[in-house]
């Protein structure tokens, strides 16, 4: 990318892009990079070889070696598997390449930490990929959040997985969305974490304290329904989040009341109901989208490393309490995830 700057110190050179790991996720970060505009995909590169050539053909672009990719790029993403994320990323950020990783940040906190604080001392970007957070659904909560008085959030991640087989940790494949939400609404770090899980994994649910709000969190996939849910309770009103959706309701002014009609008496529940407009889209464009404005603007980006070590540090606590640990123990890494959301 070229140096050459506006006076707000943005760029307008095309960015140079490609991404490590073309699987189901990482196909489709090579498919939203050769959409965008000013954003040239210049290539992808995968373990297998026959996969990086057909999203290659597929996407315009060529498969190259890790090495010659970070030659050609000013920025990547990375979707390999989660055991080699240090490794890669760390390569990424050595060769001055900018990184979207996708989560978990690492296998482990200690390892998230050594990843951004390589990449401050480089003064690169490195962005993780909780995709929830541009979710517009949640980006309309959040523009709401600071009006009102939060007493609790419950969020609930449900549902068999797409091929029906359950391979990984429900908490570090698919709690791990709404733990990032939460703490991203309040603005937060958790003080206590109470866990418990069922089906060998396959079930678990989380309370969380924060400041002054309550917060539960539960992920199925023994659940035989898709839900994809956030309720806030507020002192002013509820919020429904529906991710699926990309809906939210606000629910205000709620009473009972008893009519009487032909001596006949019946119970009826008001409330006002407002739908606030919600610009919908595609949560991982607009994720890829706000990374190459961090990385054109030099500008912190929307999810931190910071971020996602919090995110990581939580969920590892919250995986040992659902296992049934009674103190915490040294971080293990997380199973193999899925790719879920």
């Amino acid at each position: 990318m070229s140096t050459d700057r506006t006076t707000d110190g943005t760029t307008d050179e095309q960015i140079r892009a490609g991404v490590i790991g073309v699987g189901s996720m990482g196909e489709n970060h090579a498919r939203i990079y050769a959409e965008l505009p000013r954003v040239e995909l210049v290539g992808v590169t995968d373990h297998d070889d026959g996969i990086a050539r057909r999203v290659a053909n597929e996407y315009g672009t060529e498969p190259v070696d890790l090495e010659t990719l970070c030659e050609r790029c000013d920025l990547v993403t990375v979707a390999v598997p989660t055991h080699a994320h240090y490794e890669t990323v760390s390569a990424c950020l050595e060769a001055g390449v900018n990184v979207l990783v996708e989560k978990p940040i690492a296998e482990t906190v200690e390892q998230g930490q050594k990843l951004a604080e390589l990449a401050r001392e480089a003064g690169l970007i490195l962005q993780v990929g909780h995709i929830e957070r541009f979710n517009p659904a949640v980006q309309t909560v959040e523009e709401l959040i600071d009006e009102l008085d939060v007493i609790s959030i419950e969020a609930h991640r449900l549902g068999p997985p797409i091929d029906r087989t359950a391979p990984g940790n429900v908490v570090f494949d698919l709690m791990v969305h709404d733990v990032d939400v939460v703490g991203s609404i309040l603005d937060e770090k958790p003080h206590s974490v109470a866990a418990m899980g069922a089906e060998n994994g396959q079930y678990a649910t989380a309370t969380i304290e924060y400041d002054d709000v309550i917060a539960t969190v539960t992920a199925s996939r023994v659940t035989q329904k898709k839900v994809r849910k956030l309720t806030v309770t507020a002192r002013e009103c509820l919020v429904e989040v529906d991710y699926l959706e990309q809906s939210v309701l606000i629910h205000r002014d709620s009473y009972p009341e008893y009519l009487t009609d032909d001596g006949q008496s019946r119970y009826r529940h008001e409330s006002v109901v407002e739908r606030p407009r919600v610009d919908t889209g595609e949560p991982l464009r607009n994720e890829l989208e706000s990374f190459v404005e961090a990385v054109r603007t030099g500008t912190e980006p929307e999810v931190t490393a910071e971020d996602g070590i919090q995110a990581l540090e939580t969920v590892q606590l919250i995986d040992r309490l659902a296992m049934g640990a009674t103190d915490e123990t040294d971080d293990e890494p997380p199973q193999e995830p899925e790719v879920e959301a």
